[in-house]
């Protein structure tokens, strides 16, 4: 009857105007990331509030659309299709930092870059090249690890310290010149340096004779880090006290315009 229809539509809107479900739907998409990738039901249910019925019916959905796979332990993992949304929405992420970066070369004078944090990979996604014609190792597109990188510890910094040592472990330290940290004692030591000082320094660590500053993209809503780049006769101890304070203005206005669903026209 009319009554049952009304109050069915009613439950399917959020508190907040939108569509319950799939606000539901999100939420549990961002659970098994946080965990992972891959949870069963249970664990879903136990960390969101929803009942089981409820949860199986948004996963199952999930699953038809590919956004979700079941494995053979019936477990649930993030799917395939996810992987084309977020390459798309880091490129996207990169054209809007652009204009921010565009500043940081105003105002410093040095290549600027912006990094997410892709799996246990640093990857570049957007960055703006300095006037001057010297050539550094970033470039959109590349990846590295995170060790020997400014932006990697600027996104570490905040990682528990079992989570570092687990991903170093995963990815082992090589050394990409003879000043790169190699140990993970080392690097957790380097991470306590950056969050006491607000920022991250890559002293000749991935190319001898570049000097990187880095801070964190705060609230990002994937974990994204902004850095200048310069040789290190340029990015001396003196020109560090100017640029940081302009590197951690510029990353809470990215952030603030990421924060709005992207920068004004």
């Amino acid at each position: 009857m009319p009554t049952s229809s009304a109050s069915t539509t009613d439950s399917a809107k959020s508190n907040g105007g939108g569509v319950q479900s799939l606000e539901r739907a999100f939420d549990l998409l961002e659970r098994m990331a946080d965990a992972g990738g891959e949870v069963g039901l249970s664990e879903l249910s136990a960390s969101s509030g929803l009942p089981l019925p409820t949860i199986h019916r948004l996963m199952r959905t999930l699953v038809a659309c590919g956004y979700v796979r079941q494995q053979p332990n019936r477990r649930y993992a993030l799917g395939p299709r996810l992987i084309r949304l977020g390459e798309s929405s880091a490129r996207l992420l990169g054209t809007w930092a652009r204009p921010y970066l565009a500043r940081l070369v105003e105002e410093t004078g040095e290549t600027a870059n912006m990094a997410l944090l892709d799996g246990d990979e640093i990857v570049y996604v957007a960055q703006v090249p300095s006037k001057h014609s010297m050539r550094m190792f970033t470039e959109v597109g590349r990846r590295v690890l995170p060790h020997s990188t400014g932006v990697g510890k600027a996104l570490l910094a905040s990682f528990p310290p079992e989570e570092v040592r687990a991903l170093l472990s995963r990815t082992g330290m090589p050394a990409a010149t003879e000043k790169t940290i190699t140990t993970a004692d080392g690097f957790l030591a380097a991470l306590e340096d950056v969050r006491e000082q607000g920022y991250a320094i890559d002293d000749n660590e991935q190319e001898i004779g570049v000097r990187c500053l880095a801070v964190p993209v705060p609230d990002s809503p994937t974990a994204a880090a902004i850095s200048i780049s310069g040789p290190a006769g340029r990015v001396t101890e003196a020109a560090t006290d100017k640029i940081v304070p302009v590197l951690q203005q510029v990353a809470l206005e990215l952030s603030q315009a990421l924060a709005s669903s992207g920068p004004a026209a």
